[in-house]
């Protein structure tokens, strides 16, 4: 999604973040560790690195190579950063191509996590839909494929179980960013057929958190977080205002990595993919991946602090 920001708190954190070699903030150049944090994909031993990037809206663009350059640097900072997982879509309009032509000019297929969904009805229909996003995002073997919307869920999850077992796909899930569908959702995580669960989750839209979060840590799920900053309307919320000072604790440098840091701080959260085509927000948004994260009672107080804003 996308994410508008507008604080002079904000500009000041990114002129700090730009003169830093690989995303690292300036903040945490001499504190932090040295990668950034992960976390296990429950079941598989693999471990996901918990910032990664969303394309829908800023990848779709054209062949123009000035629309093409900030999101080669969007890239590249991604995997310099520590970043791993990049979320496409058929629905973003040209978005696997440009993630898929560009990752192959860059080099960058074999270090990213790459998950897209499908978003259509019918067998043969998504079929089709789905071998040509393999064929815009240029893998032989997709690292997630996800089922949008619930839309046609049974028949999707037949076909993509099959495609598991034949190793065309290595994890299989299930995607919404409405809490009108929290309910079916529910029913479908139950099943036990889905490794992932794509969700909106933010100090704006808590919804999930009380219904979803803890049923997808129960079946032993990874949690994919979207719409962290709620569409861009947090920022435009904390407009002005400045970082309470014991942000410090958690090593937040901006509210962005204030946002994040959040979201992470829930246990059954495996990684935040905040949506952006700018290299200053790709910067900050990798700096929340790193340092401390809040604990039960920090989030509390981060979730009273902006509750009163």
């Amino acid at each position: 999604m996308g994410d508008p920001r507008f604080s002079s708190s904000r500009r000041r954190s990114l002129a700090l973040l730009a003169g830093v070699p690989a995303a690292l903030a300036m903040s945490r150049a001499v504190t932090a560790p040295e990668a950034m944090i992960e976390r296990l994909v429950p079941g598989s031993g693999e471990r996901l690195p918990v910032i990664g990037l969303g394309t829908w809206q800023s990848f779709d663009v054209g062949d123009d190579p000035a629309e093409r350059a900030p999101l080669r640097e969007v890239l590249t900072l991604l995997s310099e950063g520590g970043g791993k997982v990049i979320d496409c879509s058929p629905m973003y309009g040209a978005s696997e191509a440009v993630v898929g032509e560009l990752s192959a000019q860059l080099g960058l297929r074999p270090k990213l996590f790459v998950a897209t969904k499908v978003w259509t009805s019918g067998r043969a229909e998504g079929v089709r839909q789905m071998e040509l996003s393999f064929n815009r995002l240029r893998v032989q073997k997709m690292d997630l494929m996800q089922i949008h919307n619930l839309v046609d869920v049974a028949t999707h999850t037949r076909t993509l179980l099959d495609w598991e077992q034949q190793q065309r796909v290595r994890y299989l899930g299930i995607t919404h960013y409405s809490a009108s569908a929290y309910a079916e959702i529910e029913r479908w995580l139950r099943t036990g057929a889905y490794s992932f669960l794509q969700i909106n989750y933010s100090l704006a839209e808590r919804g999930s958190e009380r219904r979803l979060l803890g049923v997808a840590r129960e079946r032993g799920m990874a949690v994919i977080i979207n719409r962290p900053f709620g569409a861009g309307a947090m920022f435009r919320r904390v407009r002005g205002k400045a970082l309470p000072p014991w942000t410090a604790e958690i090593g937040a440098a901006s509210w962005a990595q204030y946002f994040l840091k959040w979201i992470l701080g829930h246990p059954a959260v495996t990684c935040a993919i905040p949506g952006t085509g700018n290299p200053a927000h790709m910067k900050d948004n990798l700096g929340a991946g790193y340092g401390a994260l809040p604990d039960e009672a920090l989030r509390k107080r981060m979730a009273e602090y902006f509750d009163a804003l």
